[in-house]
């Protein structure tokens, strides 16, 4: 089995190509959701992730229903900064689903609503309002990734 970050409706080409090769170098899947805020073609796109995109395991949805529906029996984790919860106060277990959403707005209202046992946040002052989303992908993914002795990783 394998991590799994979902990336809904991810705006920035450099972000999903950095969390791209993050997932390449980690045997991660990679979950996009439309609509993107680019081309998949996008040349910015492309540079981020460098060589790594055939070892990607990537999969497009249509919406975060069908994420749900594909996947259901799987635990989701939701990352924003309206929860008090820490991610590194979550035991993750492989074949968990880390959810992100777009840079601009984060995730859905109703769907932070709907799951607020399952959100987590990165600790940060209050001088920003986030951190940037590939960075936040890495933070989280190698959190459970540690946890779990980093397997299939050397």
């Amino acid at each position: 089995m394998a991590f799994h970050i979902v990336l809904v409706e991810p705006e920035i080409p450099a972000n999903t190509g950095n969390i791209s090769r993050t997932c390449a170098a980690t045997g991660t899947y990679l979950h996009l959701v439309r609509p993107l805020g680019f081309s998949t073609d996008d040349r910015t796109l492309k540079r981020a992730g460098l060589d790594y995109w055939h070892s990607v395991k990537l999969e497009y949805h249509d919406s975060f229903a069908e994420v749900q529906e594909k996947y259901a029996g799987h635990r989701f984790f939701y990352s924003t900064t309206k929860t008090d919860r820490r991610y590194s106060d979550i035991e993750f277990r492989d074949g968990d689903f880390l959810v992100f959403g777009k840079e601009t707005k984060g995730l859905p209202a109703e769907l932070l609503e709907a799951n607020p046992g399952q959100t987590m946040r990165m600790p940060m002052t209050d001088a920003v309002r986030s951190l940037n989303l590939s960075n936040s992908a890495a933070i989280v993914l190698f959190e459970a990734l540690r946890q779990n002795g980093f397997p299939g990783l050397s």
